[in-house]
C-alpha cells in the first residue's frame, strides 16, 4: 500500500516522499489508520520494520489537525514518547523532526548525559512532543520544569527494554501525572509475561498489531555460532574482520571494561575500532557514532546499552562476542543488521562461559543455529551424541562410563588455546591475571 491510501495530511506525504519512502510497510499499514482513529495500540515488531513512522506519523498528523481545527498552540505537550535508551531517544526524536518539518509543530528530546539547562529552556519556550528517557525525565518532574496534564498520546517503545533495565516503577509514576483520559500506544519487539502484564494495566481495548513472529528473530539475518576459547576469542574476531573484509561490524560484549578492552586490542592489531557504552559522555558517544557511519572506525564495540538504539543503514555484519544473559537482547542485538529487507550476518563468538546461555537462546528461538569453523581455529565444543538408554547395561560398561572424565566427556567444551593469533604471540598467563584484575 501506497502513503497516499492512508489519509495522512499532503504535509507529512511531503516529508515521506522527501525521504525517498513509496510503500508502506506491513506494521505502518496497520497500526497508522488506528491511531488516526484514536485506538489505543499494541504493537509487536522487530527493528528495522518501520516501527518508528508507524506511531510518529499519524501522531503528527493528529496533533497537527487538532491545532488548525482548534486553532490553539498548548505550551505544554500533548504526546509524550518513552524510551530505554538516549541513542533511541535521540532517533526517535530525530524522525519527528523530520517527517513534521512542514508542520507547524515543535518535538524536544529528553535525556542524560548532557545539561539539562537547554532541555529546561527548550520546555519553557513551549513543545507539543516530548521525546525523553524516564531517568531524565523524572528529573524534570521533581524539578517542576515539565508539565505533562496535557498529554494525549502516550507511547512506550521498545517497552520490553524498558522493563529489561528496571524502569517499570519510573514508568508508573510517570503514568501518575499524565491525565487518565488518554491514547495509549505500547510497541515490543518480544512479548513476556511482563509485557502482557503492563499492557494490561496500561491499555484499554487495544488493536493487536503484529506483524513478526513473537520473540523471532529477523528473517533476513543469517545467524551462525562459532565455539572458540575464551581466550582465543580476539584473534578469531581480528581474523574474521581481516579475512573476510568485514568494514563495518557492530560488536556487542557484556561489561564497559570488556568494551574498553576490545577495542584497545582491536585497534592495535590494525583494525579502528571505538567503544560506546554507559560510561562514555552523550558527547563521545555521538561522536564514535559519527566516525562508524563515515567509515573511519571498522568495528564498533558496544554493550547492551546500543541494542536497541543505534540506526544504522546497510550494516552488514553483528558480532556477539559475548552472548546476553537475557535471551530476548539477542533478537535485539542481531535486530541491527538485515534492515529494511536487507540481508545480513550475526555471528556469536560461544565459550564455555556462553553454552548455557547459547541453549537459553536456541530455545526462545525454537531452532538450533548453525555451526560455522574459521580456518586456523579448532572448534572447542562437541556436541553431544543422542541418547541411548539400553535395556541392559553390565558393571563393567557402567565402570567404563564413570571413568569418562575430563574433556573426553561428551558435549562438554574442550579448552584448546593457540599460541599465535591474529595478534601475534601472546602469553595467556599474563593476560589471565589482568582479566581476573579486571
Amino acid at each position: 500500500m501506497i502513503f497516499e491510501e492512508l489519509g495522512l495530511s499532503p504535509e507529512l506525504l511531503r516529508a515521506v516522499s522527501s525521504r525517498g519512502y513509496k510503500i508502506a510497510t506491513p506494521i505502518q499499514v496497520q497500526a497508522i489508520p488506528a491511531i488516526m482513529k484514536g485506538k489505543d495500540v499494541l504493537g509487536g515488531a522487530q527493528t528495522g520494520t518501520g516501527k518508528t513512522a508507524a506511531f510518529a506519523l499519524p501522531i503528527l498528523d493528529k496533533l497537527s489537525s487538532d491545532t488548525q481545527r482548534l486553532g490553539r498552540v498548548s505550551k505544554h505537550p500533548r504526546a509524550l514518547i518513552l524510551t530505554p535508551t538516549r541513542e533511541l531517544a535521540d532517533q526517535v526524536g530525530e524522525s519527528f523532526i523530520d517527517y513534521g518539518k512542514f508542520l507547524n509543530l515543535k518535538a524536544v528530546k529528553i535525556y542524560g548525559g548532557v545539561k539539562i539547562n537547554p532541555q529546561i529552556t527548550n520546555l519553557r519556550n513551549g513543545t507539543d512532543i516530548v521525546i525523553a528517557t524516564p531517568g531524565r525525565l523524572l528529573d524534570h518532574l521533581q524539578q517542576k520544569t515539565i508539565n505533562l496534564s496535557s498529554i494525549e498520546i502516550l507511547v512506550l517503545d521498545e517497552a520490553d527494554r524498558m522493563l529489561d533495565m528496571g524502569f517499570i516503577r519510573d514508568i508508573k509514576k510517570i503514568i501518575s501525572f499524565l491525565p487518565k483520559q488518554r491514547q495509549n500506544l505500547m510497541f515490543s519487539a518480544t512479548y513476556g509475561n511482563d509485557i502482557k502484564a503492563l499492557a494490561k494495566g496500561i491499555l484499554q481495548d487495544p488493536v493487536s498489531v503484529e506483524v513478526t513472529k513473537r520473540n523471532a528473530a529477523a528473517d533476513k539475518v543469517e545467524q551462525a555460532v562459532h565455539f572458540i576459547d575464551k581466550n582465543q576469542k580476539r584473534h578469531l574476531l581480528a581474523h574474521l574482520i581481516k579475512e573476510e573484509s568485514w568494514y563495518r561490524v557492530l560488536v556487542f560484549v557484556k561489561t564497559k571494561h570488556g568494551a574498553n578492552r576490545l577495542t584497545a586490542q582491536l585497534s592495535k592489531a590494525g583494525i579502528p575500532s571505538a567503544a560506546i557504552h554507559g560510561n562514555k559522555s552523550q558527547a563521545a558517544r555521538a561522536r564514535a557514532l559519527k566516525d562508524f557511519i563515515k567509515g573511519d572506525t571498522q568495528a564498533l564495540i558496544a554493550t547492551d546499552v546500543a541494542a536497541r538504539g543505534l540506526h544504522l543503514e546497510d550494516l552488514s555484519h553483528v558480532v556477539n562476542y559475548d552472548l546476553p544473559n537475557i535471551s530476548e537482547d539477542y533478537i535485539h542485538r542481531i535486530g541491527r543488521t538485515g534492515r529494511a529487507g536487507k540481508s545480513g550476518i550475526a555471528i556469536s563468538l560461544v565459550s564455555s562461559e556462553d553454552k548455557q546461555h547459547l541453549k537459553k537462546i536456541e530455545k526462545l528461538l525454537k531452532e538450533p543455529i548453525k555451526v560455522s569453523t574459521a580456518i586456523g581455529f579448532k572448534p572447542v565444543y562437541e556436541p553431544a551424541p543422542p541418547k541411548n538408554v539400553p535395556s541392559k547395561n553390565t558393571q563393567q560398561d557402567r565402570s567404563k562410563n564413570n571413568n569418562n572424565t575430563g574433556n573426553n566427556r561428551p558435549g562438554k567444551f574442550k579448552t584448546t588455546s593457540k599460541n599465535t593469533g591474529a595478534f601475534g604471540p601472546k602469553n595467556d598467563g599474563p593476560q589471565r591475571r589482568r582479566r581476573q584484575s579486571a
